[in-house]
């Protein structure tokens, strides 16, 4: 492995000792030798980032590229689309790795983790950093299943642009949709990448149409397929006439050649092109004014005639205008149309100054940076992943958290490379960074250089917001967007082997909360267990795998459970009196509150105060008063599950003087629970889109199956030779689905999930329901 220069000297022999001398002067050199990388696994690297072939540069442009020469970008897509295997190609051309990696033999550098390999399935995000053709690419792999929504939320939030992989036989499926849905949020550009050209049923025209109608996006063909499935052997480039064609002898893709299209050889190939390549410039021409004027004046009578670095430059503004997206094809498993697609990440993807992000004028080149990420170590400690957005980064240097309110110092910088990690001297605007020695930042904090440095950002933002007569707390205005945290769908019970064990089993829930925001653990009141909330039965099982390899303890499950919620159906009021003495103090409260339901979906209640109620008194309660009401609506009457959408009226208030706010709290708590015993209850369960994507022969009892389970379907689409069932289905009636529907089709059928809304149970579905959980049943 890399452990100095040396090591790499010997990896390249060309290079004379001393022509190093000559290039580096010994601070440089000095510096190199700090570069030490943390291995975890053996894999064979060929050099540090930056340092390709001959080309030894200084330490500032290995570490810290020019920030017009960086691109932050993920990979992302539905399950099973490529993402994994094109980001191992990817590696692999850059001259990052000397072997291609595969996700069936579990040798990826991606994906690292043991349950990975296993699975062959991406569960935590993993970044690299590697150079394509002098620009630095920080590149991010993003799980395609839905359990993990949130590692892909938290990673588009800090990208500058994505490829979108799709499967060339199956176009846009259901987490394609999500994952597309979370780009727009973010506004990132995006580049589609047609994977598995070469697969049966694989169809270009088909992806290209499915992308326009699903995605509501217009397609710009940059690329042509040459055969399809298992007549296709390479592509055609639209905005240059010139095709690629693989080498049939090379095992691992690197070589190709990139030949004209001439009328003598290839005269319907050519025809196809220029065809295509008309339709582009009028689709480019239509969506950028710029280039509309230059195509209507010097090349209106003859589009061959435009030079092709002219019409990448216009598709460059509409990718980064997010009008259009380009579209590329290939097969990433057969090493086909890997180069091209990096080349155009390059070419189309905006750098982070292109950019616009608007708190960056109020830092004025201090630093700003977000969290993203946090990974434990057990030699480490917490590493936290951020985007620098402005400002340099050190280690031994003190940075402020603003949303923990906190100062804390980064003892270590690492460059991240999947599984392993370079330590570096310092870092600019525009990267990824990995920070060790945080002991309290979490995802989604806001990372500044000090205090003082917050409030000067806060008085510019603030004089700009009055010019502009608008109004922001502070907090809002210095805080980047963190990420939203869907709730948990699916709880169980979760014990340590021993009581001496508890410990140990806290420290490890701590540690992976941490680590995964979506994950929520919790204590039931009435029994004392621990509770684990999750997104899914994957997701719980990864986490009782970790606990189990990563901490050493043999945890035991309760069975699943669905995380039900209620709510009420009419208004009930109630008043409540809580008269207790503690010492020599008195504490008298008397409350009248009221329940109605609400028509807003709304997780937390609505509270109202009542027009009698003193605003002295307000004041000084009013936090107590939250509180119990708060408390309240966390367990309901039914199930003890979590209230949502109702609202709560405060009618009158009497508090003795000298009462405790703790005693006021708890009194609204109990006469809020009155009043939602009194009203009429129901139970809300989680419903599912469901997408089961299955053969013709098999669709009938796939549709039986579904309407056992109280599925609702909505639509049959007709996909190559298969059919795709969407609908709904309530998620308590999707438990082990995986299993039954594999029995049904013999192992054909896929399927995938996703959380659409709460609904209300019918009356008899909620009385068993109820009699299973009281025992009677």
């Amino acid at each position: 492995m890399l452990t100095n220069l040396r090591i790499f000297a010997m990896n390249h022999q060309t290079i004379p000792s001393a022509h190093i001398n000559n290039l580096c002067c010994y601070k440089i050199r000095a510096s190199f030798k700090r570069l030490k990388p943390y291995v975890l696994l053996g894999r064979n690297y060929s050099s540090l980032p930056g340092l390709i072939g001959n080309d030894i540069k200084s330490l500032h442009s290995v570490i810290n590229p020019p920030i017009a020469k960086i691109r932050n970008i993920g990979i992302m897509a539905h399950i099973d689309a490529g993402k994994t295997t094109t980001t191992e190609r990817i590696l692999y051309y850059s001259g990052y790795t000397r072997s291609l990696g595969d996700v069936d033999d579990g040798d990826t550098v991606t994906d690292f983790m043991a349950q990975e390999r296993e699975r062959g399935i991406t569960i935590q995000s993993a970044a690299v950093t590697f150079d394509w053709k002098g620009y630095r690419v920080n590149l991010i792999d993003t799980p395609g299943h839905v359990d993990f929504t949130l590692e892909v939320e938290r990673c588009l939030r800090v990208l500058d642009g994505a490829v979108a992989v799709f499967d060339a036989s199956a176009g846009v499926e259901a987490q394609t949709l999500t994952v597309w849905r979370q780009a727009d949020k973010h506004k990132i550009p995006r580049i589609c990448f047609l994977n598995k050209m070469d697969k049966t049923g694989a169809s270009f025209k088909y992806a290209v149409e499915s992308i326009r109608e699903k995605l509501k996006a217009k397609p710009l063909l940059l690329q042509l397929p040459i055969g399809e499935a298992k007549t296709f052997k390479g592509l055609v480039d639209v905005v240059t006439k010139e095709k690629l064609l693989w080498n049939s002898n090379s095992n691992d893709g690197k070589d190709f050649e990139r030949k004209p299209l001439l009328e003598v050889s290839d005269p319907e190939l050519l025809k196809e092109t220029i065809e295509a390549r008309n339709a582009l410039i009028e689709q480019v021409a239509d969506l950028d004014d710029e280039f509309a004027d230059l195509v209507l004046g010097e090349f209106s009578e003859n589009f061959d005639l435009l030079p092709a670095e002219k019409l990448q430059n216009a598709i460059h503004r509409v990718t980064l205008a997010q009008t259009a997206v380009p579209v590329l094809c290939g097969s990433a498993l057969k090493n086909k149309g890997v180069q091209p697609l990096l080349d155009a990440v390059t070419m189309y993807l905006p750098s982070p100054e292109e950019r616009n992000y608007e708190f960056l004028q109020w830092y004025k080149g201090d630093l700003c940076a977000l969290a993203f990420k946090v990974l434990h170590h057990k030699q480490r400690g917490p590493l936290v992943f951020m985007r620098i957005y402005s400002g340099t980064i050190k280690p031994q240097s003190a940075i402020h958290n603003i949303n923990g309110n906190c100062t804390e110092r980064i003892s270590r910088l690492l460059l991240p490379f999947a599984d392993q990690h370079i330590e570096i001297s310092s870092l600019t605007a525009g990267n990824i960074a990995l920070t060790v020695g945080l002991k309290h930042t979490a995802t989604g904090d806001t990372l500044v250089s000090s205090k003082s440095s917050a409030l000067a950002a806060a008085r510019r933002a603030e004089r700009e917001e009055e010019k502009q007569h608008r109004k922001n707390n502070e907090a809002e205005r210095l805080l980047l967007a963190g990420v939203e945290i869907p709730e948990p769908v699916f709880f169980c019970t979760i014990e340590p082997p021993s009581v001496a064990k508890q410990p140990d089993l806290e420290h490890a829930l701590k540690c992976l909360q941490r680590e995964d925001p979506s994950l929520k653990v919790r204590l039931d009141p009435d029994s004392g267990q621990t509770i684990l909330c999750g997104m899914g039965e994957l997701h719980i099982e990864i986490i009782h795998d970790r606990i189990k390899r990563e901490y050493g303890l043999e945890t035991y499950l309760g069975p699943l459970q669905v995380a039900y919620r209620e709510t009420i159906l009419n208004s009930a009021c109630a008043t409540d009196t809580l008269d207790r003495t503690l010492g020599d103090q008195r504490h008298l409260v008397t409350v009248e509150v009221e329940a109605r339901p609400i028509e807003t979906s709304s997780l937390m209640p609505v509270i109202e105060y009542a027009e009698s109620i003193h605003e002295d008194l307000l004041k000084v309660s009013q936090g107590a008063i939250e509180n119990g009401i708060h408390s309240a609506c966390l367990q309901g009457p039914l199930l003890g599950s979590p209230v949502q959408d109702v609202a709560i009226t405060l009618h009158s208030l009497t508090v003795h003087p000298g009462t405790s706010t703790t005693m006021i709290s708890a009194c609204v708590s109990r006469c809020v629970q009155k009043a939602l015993k009194k009203a009429d209850k129901q139970v809300l369960e989680p419903l599912m889109n469901l997408e089961v994507t299955v053969a013709r022969d098999y669709l009938s009892p796939v549709l039986g199956d579904l309407a056992q389970r109280r599925g609702n379907i909505q639509e049959i689409q007709t996909r190559q030779d298969n059919k795709v069932v969407i609908g709904f289905v309530p998620l308590a009636e999707i438990m082990g689905y995986s299993t039954a529907l594999r029995t049904l089709t013999s192992g054909s059928a896929t399927f995938a999930l996703e959380l659409s809304t709460y609904q209300a149970m019918n009356p008899q579905d909620q009385n068993t329901l109820l009699n299973r959980r009281s025992g009677l049943t």
